[in-house]
């Protein structure tokens, strides 16, 4: 008793200073971020401030700020149906299961077994027992035990590492999901802005037949030449052209979502429906609270946790293992006394060991870890500066294009007059064709501009939520990594 007292006090102060000594390698800090300048700085009251990860936080069925149940119904099955997702989904759970198979290196492994043989020696061999050469049986049923001491911390730094990239995985599937429902959007408002366009071309058509017609009658009277009948004809054509021309991108678009939702592009159509609601307004302070939430920069700032974790795991490998075995079992030859005591045996004690030469594997791994840390920091930075660049762009582009929108609206207007006008001085007879022939031009060329204008409008509202990394509305189903920061 005495000797496996022994044995056993080492083998628990060890086990002691596994849980005590701190691990080797970098603690780990958040790499700094310098507080942008916004030209597009909203007023003070609104209160921008600097980005901090927070891909936890809720993003909300952000969608459905833009009141369209068309466009929910759409965004409800990309969740379900979408590959990209499916993929990414499925990269998290790898990454969970990664943090698991880590996690099970703190805790000791058994292993059992049973073995029975039958010998026969040589009668002739060296120091062979020729009185009693055999055969004989020998029946051995074992275990054994196994424990890593992390006394240097390489466990718990890979630990760390596997969380990490777990969060990572999180949000990488979080900005998948955001980047597909935002292009979901997009494309969405696209058809609607293409059903408007194909609308004002298709009542164009119309009042162009009007004129063809006009223009007909007025030729057979004799107050026109044929010129005036062949210009009308040519704009009426044109019209119905590029009213066929956006019947064509329509279907692109309308096939994009379908995929997107992880449909063949036959399984799916939007009813037309033209483009007429305004962006809706951004709440103040908004930037400063959502750009915190973007998956993006959340994903950049775990993997440089995790790369950190791994400086450690390389740091750890210049000290020793420290190991702790232990195998017990009974052996004999017959089944009649295996179960006795004397049939017994056992084994314990810890193991020492230490690389003491291996041609500088060990530093240049210690380098590799120091390296990918700088390199992920750097991705870091980026990903955050080109966030305030995006959040930046869409801000201005609102700005401007809203203003565009009402100078082009005053443009529309004129150009209506002036095809009033022309319409009235050419049946009057003071004018050509011609002249109408350009009024109108002018004046279908400004309304399909507004149009467009509308369109660009939405879609750098949807941009903007995507750049503030999701909408403001606290609802959300998806997975989060927080379960995962709760239980490191």
């Amino acid at each position: 008793m005495k000797s496996i007292l022994r044995i056993a006090l080492p083998c628990a102060l060890l086990s002691a200073a596994s849980c005590t000594f701190t691990p080797v390698g970098p603690k780990y800090i958040r790499p700094d971020i310098p507080a942008p300048v916004f030209k597009e700085e909203p007023p003070p009251e609104a209160g921008w401030k600097v980005s901090l990860p927070s891909d936890d936080a809720n993003r909300g069925a952000w969608w459905e700020v833009y009141a369209d149940p068309q466009l929910n119904a759409l965004e409800e099955q990309v969740l379900v149906n979408n590959q990209t997702i499916r993929a990414a989904a499925a990269n998290y759970r790898s990454a969970v299961a990664a943090v698991q198979l880590a996690r099970a290196a703190q805790f000791p492994s058994f292993n059992g077994g049973a073995t029975l043989t039958g010998t026969q020696q040589s009668e002739n061999r060296l120091g062979g027992n020729f009185k009693n050469p055999g055969p004989y049986a020998d029946i051995l049923p074992s275990a054994s035990a196994s424990w890593e001491a992390d006394v240097w911390g390489r466990i718990r730094n890979n630990i760390e590492a596997n969380v990490a990239g777990a969060q990572a995985s999180a949000a990488d599937l979080e900005n998948a999901l955001l980047s597909v429902r935002a292009q979901v959007a997009s494309d969405y408002f696209q058809i609607q802005g293409l059903d408007a366009q194909k609308n004002l071309l298709d009542t164009s058509v119309t009042a162009y037949q009007r004129a063809v017609d006009l223009t007909t009658n007025r030729y057979r009277e004799g107050l026109v030449s044929a010129v005036d009948v062949a210009q009308a004809q040519t704009q009426l054509e044109s019209a119905r052209a590029q009213s066929t021309d956006t019947e064509v991108l329509r279907a692109q678009y309308e096939h994009a979502i379908a995929v997107l939702l992880g449909k063949a592009p036959s399984e799916l159509s939007i009813p037309a429906k033209p483009l007429t609601r305004e962006p809706p307004p951004t709440p103040p302070g908004l930037a400063s609270e959502l750009l915190e939430r973007r998956p993006d920069i959340a994903g950049a700032e775990r993997r440089v946790a995790a790369a950190n974790a791994q400086i450690g795991v390389a740091r750890a490998a210049f000290y020793p293992t420290v190991m702790l075995a232990a195998s017990f079992g009974l052996e004999s030859s017959n089944l009649g006394n295996l179960l006795t005591w004397p049939s017994r045996f056992w084994s314990v004690g810890p193991t020492l060991a230490q690389t003491l030469w291996e041609g500088g594997r060990r530093r240049a791994f210690n380098d590799e870890a120091q390296a990918a840390y700088d390199a992920q920091a750097a991705n870091y930075r980026q990903t955050v500066l080109s966030a305030f660049q995006e959040v930046e762009d869409d801000v201005s582009t609102l700005r401007l294009l809203d203003r565009e929108q009402q100078e082009q609206a005053q443009a529309a207007a004129a150009a209506q007059r002036s095809l009033d006008l022309a319409n009235t001085r050419y049946q009057g007879g003071i004018t050509t064709y011609l002249e109408v022939i350009t009024a109108q031009t002018i004046a279908l060329e400004t309304q399909r501009t507004s149009a467009q204008l509308l369109t660009r409008r939405m879609s750098a509202s949807v941009d903007l939520v995507k750049a503030l990394g999701g909408g403001w509305n606290a609802t959300t189903d998806l997975p989060s990594p927080q379960s995962l920061r709760s239980s490191r």
